[in-house]
């Protein structure tokens, strides 16, 4: 073992040299090149396994873990950098350890590369659990909780992007003490999201939900505000609308990404040209046509003072004459699948008017904060089971209506009601404590007449006043989802009025 004395390193007030440095990696990317940088600055490598193979086939000098502390792997891999040489390497305080450190033959690591073995990843191509657990790294947490730990004298870099952070610390002299707090951050993040994955996992082999929830959100990002001025906020999210950014515009608000997604939400729902106009976290102009330019017309009608400052989701691509037309409003938002490139040159006029792709959706459980905890709810495939429990059943026209109602009455904070005919809402009557007063609402804001047109209610109907009130503003059909102790009596005056009624079996609540 010549040479492998111990080097006490010299501290100054800023920079902490580097003189040995462990390598082991799952995700090789980048790592036969960063070996090079490192071996070519003097700093001495420690490495085994498929990282230290890779190391040989480059011909990077590095010394086998096994041969430096004496002890073989094992336990087909389980077993290899668990050993006092690596750990006390990575957890002995410079200056207070050293004398230990010299009598057990420690050397002083000054820096980890290590990342772990893709449990998330595997996780989604369903192994059998004996296969999974494999995949469950020991060794790597260990030495990246031991390196963050004693970050005061050690770097840890877990990812092949914090790559560079080490080649311009070999430039200047090591790393300082804010970069290894940085880092050390990072790792401790990184650990928590690994073993949170695993106990997610685990948990979820049974059914309902588990005991305990662990979340980790990554890509986080600081807004100007939360809600309003006065609040802080932050954004977070690898996926769905919450990892997407502007490529035009200002900088997405709090309040942009709520509305957003509930446009998203609902624009998902319809597989035909379409058009969703959401402020304040509701729809308040919905509508379907030939084409997107048609069906964004007929929504910013139905509402146009509310479409003032909205956020728009389209589920076809933005042409140059549809970006027109939205540039002669003012739009927050307007979120797409794609955009013609005339489309694109078109908006810049609207510096200020956030341009976003829209993503497929995320998907997963859902979470709401309430004071001191959350709460948790997962939708399973549901179907609605349609049936008509009026002598009248509704007209194709009708039912085109109530199916456009229904989904948009979905999307809309209870309580809810919305009228509509074939293409578009007419009236949106959202977050009421009363339902009649709901309707008098979509009612009242109703810029068209309503004779012939279709009422939706997210939840069931208590007493026929909401009927009779549509009724006389002219709907000749209704859904709602039924289960009423009253519902006979609804029915009857459906079917004094001549409406035709439409129970679902599925309420669609939204606070």
């Amino acid at each position: 073992m010549e040479g492998w004395g111990i080097t006490l390193l010299t501290l100054d007030l800023t920079y902490v040299s580097m003189k040995w440095a462990l390598l082991s990696v799952w995700n090789k990317e980048g790592i036969v090149d960063l070996a090079g940088d490192l071996h070519r600055h003097g700093v001495r490598l420690l490495s085994s396994g498929g990282t230290g193979a890779a190391l040989n086939a480059a011909s990077i000098p590095f010394t086998e873990v096994s041969a430096y502390t004496g002890s073989a792997e094992m336990m087909d891999g389980r077993v290899k950098t668990l050993h006092p040489r690596i750990h006390g390497g990575l957890l002995g305080r410079r200056g207070i350890d050293d004398r230990v450190m010299e009598k057990e033959g420690i050397l002083p690591i000054d820096l980890l590369v290590a990342n772990l073995y893709p449990f998330e990843e595997m996780a989604g191509k369903d192994l059998p659990l004996d296969s999974l657990i494999e995949y469950i790294d020991v060794g790597g947490p260990a030495m990246i909780r031991a390196a963050a730990k004693n970050h005061r004298d050690v770097a840890v870099i877990t990812s092949p992007a914090e790559y560079p952070l080490v080649r311009e610390a070999l430039k200047k002299g090591g790393f300082s003490e804010a970069e290894r707090l940085m880092l050390a951050k990072r790792a401790f993040a990184l650990t928590a999201s690994y073993d949170a994955a695993i106990s997610n996992y685990l948990h979820g082999l049974d059914a309902g939900f588990p005991e305990i929830l662990t979340i980790q959100y990554r890509n986080g990002r600081t807004l100007r505000y939360g809600e309003n001025p006065h609040q802080c906020g932050a954004v977070y999210g690898t996926a769905g609308i919450a990892c997407q950014e502007p490529f035009q515009g200002k900088q997405m608000s709090y309040n942009n990404y709520l509305d957003l997604s509930a446009g998203a939400g609902l624009i998902r729902e319809f597989s035909e040209p379409a058009a969703v106009i959401v402020k304040h976290n509701n729809p308040c102009g919905v509508a379907l046509g030939a084409s997107v330019v048609d069906a964004y017309l007929q929504a910013r009608d139905v509402d146009p003072v509310s479409a003032y400052g909205s956020v728009v989701t389209i589920n076809r691509e933005v042409d140059m004459r549809l970006a027109q037309e939205i540039c002669n409003t003012f739009v927050e938002v307007l979120a797409a699948p794609s955009f013609s490139s005339g489309a694109v040159d078109i908006m810049k006029k609207k510096e200020n008017m956030r341009v976003l792709t829209l993503p497929p959706t995320a998907g997963g459980m859902a979470f709401r904060s309430i004071d001191g905890g959350m709460l948790v709810q997962d939708t399973p495939p549901y179907r609605e089971n349609w049936t008509v429990v009026t002598d009248r059943d509704a007209t194709p026209k009708e039912l085109r209506g109530l199916r456009l109602a229904c989904k948009v009455c979905a999307h809309t904070r209870s309580n809810a009601i919305v009228f509509a005919d074939d293409t578009k809402t007419l009236g949106i009557g959202a977050g009421q404590m009363s339902r009649v007063d709901a309707a008098k609402i979509a009612i009242e804001k109703s810029r068209f007449p309503l004779a012939g047109s279709a009422v939706a209610s997210d939840a069931f109907l208590p007493f026929p006043d909401t009927l009779e009130v549509a009724a006389a503003a002219g709907a000749t059909a209704l859904v709602q989802p039924g289960g009423s102790i009253r519902d006979r009596e609804v029915i009857d005056a459906a079917n004094r009025l001549n409406v035709a009624m439409v129970f679902t079996g599925i309420r669609h609540f939204r606070h």
